[in-house]
Formats: C-alpha cells, sequence, structure tokens
C-alpha cells in the first residue's frame, strides 16, 4: 500500500474535530502506525505564551521514564579526568581542539553536546555551527555541567530538550509506537508535567491551549487536557 493511501485509510478512524481521552488517542495512534519502520510517537502542544518575550520563554528537559525508543549519539568536550568520566558514562565522541576542528569540519555526527565550564571558551566559537542545529551546549539544559558522568547518562536515558517555538508551539517525540500504551501514558503525562512545571512567569489565561498525538507517517489527532493529568 502506498504511503498516501495508508495516510488516507489511517484519517478516517480519526475525527480532527472530537477531543479524545489519553487511552484512546493513543489506541489510534498505535494503530495507525503502519509503516515499515517503529514510528515515533510525536506530542504538539499549543501554549498560551509568547517566546519572543523574556518572561514567556520556555525551554528545558524532562526525562522521560521509559526513554524515546532512539538511541543519542553524544559528543562531550572535555579535558583530562572529566574526558574519562565521559566515556566511561557512554559518550560517543569525547575530544576538546580536535573535535573543535571535527565540528568546523562539518563532521556533526551526534545529536547532543555537553561540555565542562571551562570548555566554553572553545565551543562558543561553534556558537554559528551548533546553535541552528540545537546543539549549542546550554547550562539551563544541563548540558554544560561539571558532571558530564550524569549528563551523558540522562541524554542516553531518555532526556528531552523542549523548546517553544514563536508561535507558542512545543513538540517531541515521546516513545515508539511499538511501546506499550501504558509506558506512552507514562512519557506522555511526564513530558506534560514538565512543560506544566516550566510554566513561565509571564503566562496568562489558559496555558496549554491544545495538545496533539500523532506517529511519524499518522494523521494528528487532539487529546483531552483533563485525561492527561488525570491519575
Amino acid at each position: 500500500m502506498s504511503t498516501g493511501k495508508r495516510l488516507i485509510d489511517a484519517a478516517k478512524t480519526v475525527d480532527r474535530d472530537t477531543l479524545y481521552a489519553l487511552d484512546k488517542a493513543i489506541e489510534l495512534v498505535k494503530t495507525n502506525a503502519k509503516a515499515k519502520f517503529d514510528e515515533t510517537v510525536e506530542i504538539s502542544m499549543n501554549l498560551n505564551i509568547d517566546p519572543r518575550k523574556a518572561d514567556q520563554n520556555l525551554r528545558g528537559t524532562v526525562l522521560l521514564p521509559h526513554g524515546t525508543g532512539k538511541t543519542l549519539r553524544v559528543a562531550v568536550f572535555a579535558r583530562g579526568e572529566r574526558a574519562k568520566d565521559a566515556e566511561a558514562a557512554g559518550a560517543d565522541i569525547v575530544g576538546a581542539e580536535d573535535l573543535l576542528e571535527k565540528v568546523q569540519a562539518g563532521q556533526i555526527d551526534f545529536d547532543r553536546c555537553i561540555a565542562t565550564p571551562d570548555m566554553m571558551v572553545l565551543v562558543g566559537r561553534l556558537g554559528k555551527i551548533l546553535g541552528p542545529r540545537g546543539l549549542m551546549p546550554n547550562p539551563k539544559l544541563g548540558t554544560v555541567t561539571v558532571n558530564v558522568a550524569e549528563a551523558v547518562k540522562a541524554a542516553k536515558g531518555g532526556q528531552v530538550e523542549f523548546r517553544a517555538e514563536k508561535a507558542g508551539i512545543v513538540h517531541a517525540g515521546v516513545g515508539k509506537a511499538s511501546f506499550e500504551a501504558g509506558s506512552l501514558q507514562d512519557n506522555i503525562r511526564a513530558f506534560v508535567g514538565a512543560i506544566n512545571r516550566a510554566k513561565p512567569t509571564g503566562a496568562k489565561g489558559t496555558y496549554i491551549k491544545k495538545v496533539s498525538l500523532s506517529s511519524t507517517m499518522g494523521p494528528g489527532l487532539r487529546v483531552e487536557i483533563s485525561t492527561i493529568s488525570a491519575d
């Protein structure tokens, strides 16, 4: 079956005007994930914020209890004992000036970048390369730290970064379609809980306006927000 035909058939099972309870939404997303690969389950949240304003900016991380189902490649800028700690924790690439040269040459074969504070003078020179890719180490995200081993383990263990886009939309992968429904529920609730805790001081009125779920190749469907925070 072609991708287009599959998507059309899947869309017939979803009513875009209906608010689905979380368990039903997950059931439909899993049912409609029929690609030949293990599709990612994605969440999209429309928030009542304007990230262009300093007091309405939203950025942070959350550790999903069941991981993302994706293996991240982690690069660490560190020297000496910290470099050894990073390697022991499972970092894929560890270096200093040598790693800087690789990145400058366009060799960016990693999904997360961590640095010790003393390396930021070096890493700062890569801002125009790493910044647009969302890879620049940041103290607020725990990716500029002396505890590199802990940061590497978090990244490998299912930590997800989130950031509100211009329209106040946050999206992320929260697991794979092959995950048990209960695991996806746990991950989604952890993610939404983190967004709630990170609510900007300048946010007014109803904070979370809309939540949608989809799989990589499947149709999106809206989720009843009250069923996400339910115990």
